[in-house]
Parts: C-alpha cells; sequence; structure tokens
C-alpha cells in the first residue's frame, strides 16, 4: 500500500530589500572636484619668453615697439582693463606702404595677421610726423587704446576704441578713432599714390579682412600704436609715461560704447 505523498508548503518571511552598494556604486555618478582652470593670461614673469618668441615669429617688427607694448598690455591686464591675451601693435615709424600692423596671440605666441595700416591724413603723406588727441585735427593718435564692441556705420563694420592715456588718446571715443575697412588701404593704391590712402586718424585696414581681423581683436584687447620719437619724449610720451597714465587711478574706469 502506497502511502500518499504530501507536500508540506511553508511560508516564508519575506525578507527585506538592502540596496547594493556596490551596484550603487556603479550606477552613482562619479563626482571630483573641478579642477581650477588654467589662466590664459601670461604672468609678467613669462613676458621676456614670449617677447623672445614674438621677435621670432614677426622677423620685421621693431623690438622697442614691441617692448613698450608688452610692458602697456601688461599694465592694463594687472587692472583688469583686458580681458584676453591678444595683443595688436602698430609701427607709425615706417612706411604706409609697409604692412605695419601686426597681431599677436600671446598665449601661443603666434602672428595672427601682418597687415597695412593707415594713419591720418594731417600726420603726414607716407611717413607720419605728427600726432594729436584733439577733435577735428585728422591725425592719428598715438599709445594704448583698448578695443571695445563693434557696430555697422558709415566705414561699414567698425570697432570701437577707448584711449587709455590721458592727453595722449583719451579723447579717441569723442573723436570716433575706430578701426574699420577702407578701400584705399591697397597695395594698388600705394604704389598709385606712393603712399596708402589716408583716414580721419582712424587705423583703417584692408576691406578684405576688415570684419575677421576686428572679430579677432575685439571686446577688451590692447592696440598699441608707437613711433620712434616715443622713446625720445618720455615726459609727453613714450613707454614711461604710457605705464605712468595707465597707473593713475582715474584711468580706464569708462568701458567702451
Amino acid at each position: 500500500m502506497k502511502m500518499p505523498c504530501i507536500v508540506l508548503l511553508m511560508t516564508l518571511p519575506l525578507l527585506p530589500l538592502v540596496p547594493s552598494t556596490r551596484a550603487e556604486a556603479a550606477v552613482a555618478p562619479h563626482l571630483e572636484s573641478p579642477a581650477p582652470e588654467a589662466s590664459l593670461r601670461p604672468s609678467g614673469m613669462l613676458l621676456p619668453a614670449i617677447e623672445t618668441d614674438l621677435l621670432q615669429a614677426a622677423p620685421t617688427i621693431r623690438p622697442e615697439a614691441l617692448h613698450a607694448a608688452l610692458s602697456a598690455w601688461d599694465a592694463l591686464q594687472s587692472r583688469g582693463e583686458i580681458s584676453r591675451p591678444i595683443l595688436t601693435v602698430i609701427d607709425y615709424g615706417l612706411s604706409s606702404m609697409t604692412k605695419r600692423m601686426w597681431v599677436f596671440d600671446l598665449a601661443s605666441r603666434q602672428l595672427l595677421f601682418h597687415e597695412l595700416v593707415a594713419h591720418g591724413r594731417n600726420s603726414g603723406e607716407d611717413m607720419t610726423q605728427s600726432f594729436s588727441n584733439q577733435e577735428g585735427s585728422l591725425m592719428t593718435s598715438l599709445g594704448a587704446f583698448v578695443t571695445g564692441t563693434t557696430y555697422n556705420g558709415r566705414n561699414g563694420y567698425s570697432l570701437r576704441l577707448r584711449g587709455m592715456e590721458p592727453g595722449v588718446n583719451d579723447q579717441a571715443e569723442a573723436r570716433t578713432i575706430v578701426m574699420h575697412g577702407a578701400p584705399y588701404v591697397r597695395e594698388e593704391v600705394a604704389h598709385k599714390l606712393g603712399r596708402l590712402g589716408r583716414s580721419h586718424g582712424c587705423p583703417a585696414v584692408r576691406l578684405e579682412i576688415a570684419r575677421t581681423l576686428i572679430d579677432e581683436v575685439k571686446d577688451r584687447t590692447l592696440l598699441y600704436a608707437w613711433h620712434p620719437s616715443m622713446g625720445k619724449a618720455p615726459e609727453s610720451s613714450g613707454t614711461a609715461h604710457t605705464l605712468a597714465a595707465l597707473d593713475a587711478p582715474n584711468v580706464g574706469t569708462r568701458r567702451g560704447r
């Protein structure tokens, strides 16, 4: 006689669900403290090395002009006036038929542009001889300018410039001294006239590269206009005057329009 097979079902207690610590670690986002951002502004200690590299990148620039521009750049960036490591240098001691404008990237130590640039009508024919800060002078101003915003005006796409040196170029905004393209900034014009066409004091550049160049240097970079006479008259211009002017507490308080 077979005994019936009896299966006893036992109710097992439900175990609480315990999350796996390892599993949680696998799906949890990996959080780390953000690494500090590297500054794009070269420190003053690096400027001599940067100057050496830039002289190699632009062998036709005068060392005095580059040195003065870098000194002004260092002073302005330490005040927070400069937002990006872009430097434009103009040597108005050279012929207008010569490419006398250089645009550098100080972070990469590269030359970005090497271009023709016009000077003011009353500053001279091919060579500049006179400079002014006065309204209606139609002359070029020297020294340190901080670039501002762009706009479309009578001369097309243009870039506002803010003169940083009282008595030397601080009337640039009132005079509407801006960077813009112009049809008279061409090698063909220079060969025909024996000089470039001239502006009302603006650093005008070739129409073909105006927008690209302006977009590179806009928004608080330094444009430094140099002339050999600056080193001979420290009481009224030159690197010493520029640095003294930039140390003045009331300089650089107005932003470009």
